[in-house]
């Protein structure tokens, strides 16, 4: 079996002009809010790298920076109000949280409508819902821009470097390794979508190298 290296930054680039001339073409400028808590050092390099894309991009980025003893009513209070705010059309809270923080109680005030991650129960049962009964709504798969609701971030991202790089997922056998519902999750519904049969590995997977 031979593999193949996939050239994730060139594709990035790629991505992320084509993001620049559609947004100069807007009437209105997107607005992203990113909610950073705490000082985790990867937490802070995600959040610069997303405002770095935002500006590549022309898209208007707006930081909102707290300490770990941030309140959790606090937090639902700006989430609030930056789903009332008409530049702000996607709301980011970086995770994790601190302990004391309920993150279900954050993740379930943002607006389904601005919920950028997809982490949203209402953005997570769209997903799951595979629409292959009769009489439902069927969706593009194909074309992640028509899709009506937004999907996790990472899993989107790995079914694009898939497409951009030309690689078949209809009736192929996929592994996907972990069953997060930030990741692995995520991406096994987009493959089961694209119509690739998945199996899960994860840390209790008997033999997995075999799979």
């Amino acid at each position: 079996m031979t593999g193949q290296d996939i050239d994730g930054k060139v594709i990035a680039a790629t991505i992320r002009q084509e993001l620049k001339e559609k947004v100069a073409t807007m009437h209105h400028v997107p607005g992203l809010a990113v909610i950073l808590v705490g000082e985790r050092r990867d937490s802070q390099t995600y959040v610069r790298m997303k405002k770095k894309a935002c500006e590549e991009c022309g898209i208007a980025s707006f930081g909102f920076d707290y300490p770990d003893t941030v309140t959790e009513s606090e937090l639902l209070l700006k989430i609030q109000e930056l789903n009332n705010d008409d530049k702000v059309h996607g709301i980011l809270v970086q995770l994790p949280l601190p302990s004391h923080i309920n993150e279900n109680n954050i993740i379930e005030a943002v607006h389904p409508s601005k919920d950028v991650d997809g982490l949203h129960p209402k953005n997570t049962a769209s997903l799951c819902s595979t629409g292959t009964h009769v009489g439902a709504e069927k969706i593009n798969w194909a074309d992640m821009s028509s899709v009506p609701f937004h999907i996790p971030c990472t899993p989107q991202g790995c079914i694009e470097l898939l497409d951009r790089s030309g690689v078949e997922l209809k009736g192929k056998n996929a592994a996907v390794i972990g069953r997060s519902n930030l990741v692995g999750l995520p991406v096994a519904m987009l493959l089961m979508h694209r119509d690739a049969t998945v199996t899960i590995v994860h840390s209790k997977t008997v033999d997995a190298p075999s799979i």
